[in-house]
């Protein structure tokens, strides 16, 4: 089965991207009036938008391992090619955040074992258990997304398709029973790498439907029902619980939000071309964001804070247009000036035509070829 690029797809990340933005911008803002008490409350909902990401992830990386998944490299090519597109920006900023702008504030550097952490992607587990350190906090998400793609491809290796469908099966109960037993004995499970993999791991089953013929037109009426039937009650259940810290809720408020994004991406990818919300979703703004949406996601709380240290605006109005366009242009320079430079370097470590017609049937060379 050949797999083409999904445009409405970069779309869904750009707009998982500005959920996360519009979340933290509300989040930081300290005024009482109506406006700002229910705007925080709707824009609380805009922290799923790390869950989008999840599931879209997940979807996205497995139906590239399962396209290249007999070509020769596999591994060594994956990791390479994964860590061209995430490390240079990560340490840039790491960078950034450590020494350069405590020196700009004329405040002091974090001494290196509360900066150890984050240099090892192990953030999310200090956040967890309580360890000492500092850095950037909505760096936790990319510490669950390293750690689930260390042995992601080994599962996809190792399995056929069907006893992959167990495996996923098999994360999700244990993301379950992990989040009931971190709950029961006080911890987060917000943060830590096996109680979010779930979310990952679904995002991976819909590229086994996918390669079973299932996310077609014929079943986009299902996928549509299921994500209505899901979003109100979801929705409600936010709502109603939020800041209770009700345990069940935890247990099984990331199980019904997954749920929730899978039945979406699924109902995106099935609908026509002509449907509202696909070409919503190609729009240019946001396939644009979705584009730059990784420096959006690095650079974004910086920007907040420069904005409202630095320039302190009255109008809040002002405030999100500046600190929206200042988080756009930092993202637009960073994509074309520093990670552009280490995309190409992906060529390096990709099948050429040559060893696709070698290597891979006939039939499949067209799915390898949109996966690289």
């Amino acid at each position: 089965m050949g797999l083409k690029h999904l445009k409405e797809l970069d779309g869904v990340r750009g707009m998982a991207a500005l959920m996360v933005m519009f979340f933290h911008f509300f989040q930081s803002q300290n005024g009482q009036t109506w406006f700002m008490v229910w705007a925080r409350k709707i824009c609380l909902f805009g922290q799923t938008g790390v869950s989008l990401f999840f599931v879209l992830s997940g979807f996205l990386i497995t139906r590239i391992l399962i396209g290249q998944k007999d070509s020769p490299g596999y591994f060594k090519n994956f990791y390479i090619r994964r860590a061209l597109r995430i490390f240079p920006l990560y340490y840039l900023f790491l960078i950034l955040y450590y020494f350069v702008q405590p020196v700009w504030e004329g405040q002091s550097i974090p001494p290196f074992s509360h900066q150890v952490y984050y240099w090892f992607y192990l953030q999310n587990l200090a956040m967890t258990f309580h360890w000492n350190a500092i850095g950037p906090f909505h760096f936790w998400s990319l510490a669950v997304e390293e750690h689930f793609y260390l042995f992601w491809p080994f599962l996809i290796y190792f399995l056929n398709k069907d006893q992959v469908k167990w495996g996923i099966l098999g994360i999700i109960v244990l993301a379950t029973i992990c989040r009931i037993g971190m709950t029961f004995y006080h911890y987060q499970v917000f943060y830590f790498s096996i109680t979010q993999m779930d979310e990952l791991a679904l995002g991976g089953f819909l590229s086994i439907l996918e390669q079973r013929g299932k996310l077609i037109e014929k079943f986009a009426s299902r996928f549509g029902y299921l994500f209505l039937a899901l979003l109100l009650p979801t929705i409600l259940i936010w709502i109603g619980t939020s800041g209770k810290s009700l345990a069940f809720i935890q247990v099984l408020k990331i199980n019904l939000i997954s749920l929730v994004y899978f039945s979406f991406l699924a109902w995106v990818i099935c609908t026509k071309e002509s449907n509202r919300i696909k070409e919503f979703m190609k729009a240019r703004i946001l396939t644009y964001t979705g584009k730059i949406s990784y420096g959006l996601y690095v650079f974004h709380p910086l920007c907040f804070h420069v904005i409202q240290t630095y320039m302190k605006l009255d109008s809040l109005i002002l405030q999100f247009l500046a600190s929206f366009l200042f988080a756009y242009s930092l993202s637009s320079l960073s994509f074309y000036t520093w990670e552009s430079y280490f995309i190409r370097k992906k060529k390096y470590f990709s099948l050429d035509s040559e060893k696709i017609q070698k290597f891979i049937p006939k039939n499949q060379e067209n799915a390898l070829k949109a996966s690289l």
